[in-house]
């Protein structure tokens, strides 16, 4: 047998909580590692996390100013010398698009072959999909993201979010909420098929937790409908009954839902409230107006009208809430008149998982200080599908 298969074996066979300890054995064994590092991001993509015995034991590396962070950005391996002859190895653990950390394993330099390289990239890919399966039953993984505590309105945020970020043959996606330790009513969420994508942001009116349970019982509600293999029209129906039932027309969820047709780059939508759509098609950027339907949750039965549009391959579409475009400036301009544009434009070349963390730093560098509205930006980059030859 292999080292790469004994590893294997032996990572899955693992406790939930000891997979880095198994594969710092592992890859000491079969490869001499003289140490093995696995950092993961926190939720303010801000900084790498070491996953260690005690959290907070080991010192958390910038995502933007350290050789971990460089290989995060990149999504490349990068080495570094580590001493007369070792080599410090660092390679992204991503899922599915989704960019989870860094594995750092340091090597002596006769180790370091570019075949080692191939099997401990396969290391760090085996890992990633081993903690997303962890994290159902050990609470280290998500101890290890955090750099402070999270409110408790944010815990029940982040529990209901999907990835981070997600890669597929006809679109990529990627998405961050701000302030990421404190949010309370946004939230994104979508649902990838073999010939559809849905998607859908959604922002519950009011504070803290009272905003978290009303979006909560939004987003359950929408996948409740979508799973039951309803349209995007009357999931918003009947997310909009749920909601008025509850509350009785007292309180409010604004939702934008998308649904895009994979074979033809047709995209169904249902504006009901405040979040606005975006697109980049070239070098032009420029909103997407929508007909305004009521929010869910104002009225008993409301009916929902879809719209549709037409994407282009390369087009790219930004959906964002009203903590974004609404933002206001010191001297009083709304982000979405000016800096909004600027921002998708500046960050065209990016990668989509990097776009919603660039877009939020320009807004918090545009906005008054003590701004601390929700702030959530979605981006899709539409490839469409690949023609087949046959």
């Amino acid at each position: 047998m292999n080292a790469r298969t004994e590893i294997e074996r032996a990572v899955r066979a693992a406790a939930p909580h000891a997979l880095v300890e198994t594969v710092r054995g592992a890859l000491a064994t079969a490869y001499g590692a003289r140490s093995v590092q696995m950092l993961l991001a926190d939720y303010g993509m801000t900084v790498l996390n070491p996953v260690g015995p005690v959290p907070g034991a080991e010192r958390s590396l910038s995502m933007h100013n350290s050789p971990q962070g460089r290989a995060f950005g990149s999504q490349l391996p990068l080495e570094e010398p580590a001493g007369s002859d070792s080599v410090s190895h660092h390679f992204p653990v991503t899922v599915r698009g989704e960019r989870l950390g860094i594995l750092s394993v340091c090597l002596p330099a006769a180790r370091s072959t570019p075949q080692t390289m191939d099997e401990l990239a396969h290391v760090a890919d085996l890992l990633g999909h081993e903690i997303i399966v962890a994290d159902r039953d050990t609470d280290r993984y998500q101890r290890a993201r955090r750099t402070t505590r999270l409110t408790l309105a944010a815990e029940m945020q982040w529990q209901l979010l999907p990835a981070r970020a997600f890669t597929a043959a006809e679109y990529a996606i990627g998405a961050q909420l701000e302030p990421a330790y404190a949010i309370h009513g946004d939230n994104f969420d979508w649902a990838a098929e073999s010939e559809q994508l849905t998607v859908s942001v959604t922002n519950g009116m009011g504070e803290g937790i009272e905003a978290s349970l009303l979006t909560n019982l939004a987003v359950n509600a929408l996948r409740n409908a979508r799973r039951a293999g309803i349209g995007i029209a009357d999931q918003a129906a009947l997310a909009d009954q749920a909601l008025y039932d509850q509350h009785r027309g007292s309180a409010h969820v604004s939702t934008l839902l998308l649904r895009f047709e994979l074979a033809t780059g047709s995209v169904g939508v249902v504006d009901a409230g405040s979040p606005q759509l975006w697109r980049l098609r070239g070098r032009t950027v420029e909103r997407v107006y929508l007909d305004a339907q009521l929010p869910l949750g104002m009225f008993e039965e409301s009916q929902y009208v879809v719209q549709n549009l037409q994407l282009l391959p390369g087009d790219r579409l930004l959906l964002v809430s009203d903590g974004v475009y609404e933002t206001m400036s010191p001297s009083g301009e709304e982000y979405a008149q000016r800096g909004l544009a600027r921002a998708i434009l500046a960050s065209r070349l990016l990668p989509a998982a990097s776009v919603p963390g660039a877009v939020l730093r320009e807004l918090a560098d545009y906005r008054e200080a003590d701004t601390l509205d929700d702030a959530l930006v979605v981006c899709i980059d539409w490839f469409g599908r690949p023609r087949s030859d046959a």
